[in-house]
């Protein structure tokens, strides 16, 4: 009798527009790996269960929105980046559940492309304060970034994300009413754009930005992404943040060299 394909699983809440199955099945199959990746639609007291399940069977997999959190709890062995942010979004099995961060690397180099150069002394504006955001701060303090600003619905929420990274001087928690700062890059770190319905996270009119990476990704572009460049912007949609994470969670399961550019060509980058 046939053995089953390894099984690799995304889990989070929605999952049914992601690419992620897309990007990894062409993996597979470039390398000629016996392994299916899935996505499914996850309630939050599920996810650690799933991800023991699915880890100890010999596959592993990714956690999106809104279970990063629910994630990282559930680990036996976190990953530094995993306990500095307190989201996981990759994992699999080694004498127990692991897990780590790829948004942090992932983030940074989109951020790097969008902008034409390092982050180092450079300044950031990004809005949210979830698992994403949580990653944009720690990947820009790991830049050193000359500052970031976070804005968001929950000033509170903000700060607690501010709190959580050691409250550095360089991370300040704004106003979006009194933005007169310039930054390098404006990051969407938030779910905004995922409906066609959403309003833009940021009102480019008055957000004085360089560049802009939307970390939303969808079917033609995001409607950020759209108003970014018609206002003669370099921006960005999540995809190259999507491809990066995807390679890196791939040589975590499989200790290989991701075939980046079959992934790259998946979401037509």
């Amino acid at each position: 009798m046939p053995s089953l394909p390894t099984l690799y699983a995304l889990l989070g809440d929605p999952v049914l527009h992601s690419l992620s199955p897309a990007i990894h099945n062409a993996a597979f199959r470039a390398l000629d790996i016996d392994a299916n990746y899935t996505a499914l639609k996850t309630p939050a007291d599920l996810v650690g269960s799933l991800m023991r399940e699915i880890a100890a069977s010999g596959g592993g997999g990714n956690v999106t929105l809104p279970h990063k959190g629910e994630a990282a709890r559930a680990l036996d062995h976190a990953s530094d980046v995993v306990t500095a942010t307190g989201a996981c979004n990759v994992f699999w099995w080694d004498d127990g559940l692991c897990g780590d961060n790829t948004d942090v690397g992932a983030f940074r180099a989109a951020a790097e492309a969008v902008v034409g150069a390092g982050l180092q002394g450079r300044r950031v504006l990004t809005v949210g304060a979830g698992g994403a955001a949580r990653a944009v701060v720690y990947a820009c303090l790991q830049a050193e970034v000359e500052a970031l600003d976070i804005i968001n619905r929950s000033r509170e929420r903000a700060e607690s994300l501010r709190r959580g990274l050691g409250a550095p001087a360089n991370v300040r928690v704004t106003d979006p009413d009194r933005l007169s700062e310039a930054y390098d890059v404006a990051v969407n770190a938030t779910t905004l754009g995922l409906r066609d319905t959403d309003p833009l996270p940021l009102d480019l009119a008055r957000v004085n930005a360089k560049a802009v990476l939307d970390l939303v990704y969808g079917p033609g572009g995001t409607p950020l992404v759209t108003a970014a460049r018609a206002a003669g912007l370099p921006a960005e949609d999540g995809r190259r943040m999507l491809v990066e994470g995807a390679a890196a969670s791939f040589e975590r399961w499989l200790g290989v060299e991701a075939p980046r550019a079959v992934m790259y060509e998946v979401v037509g980058l």
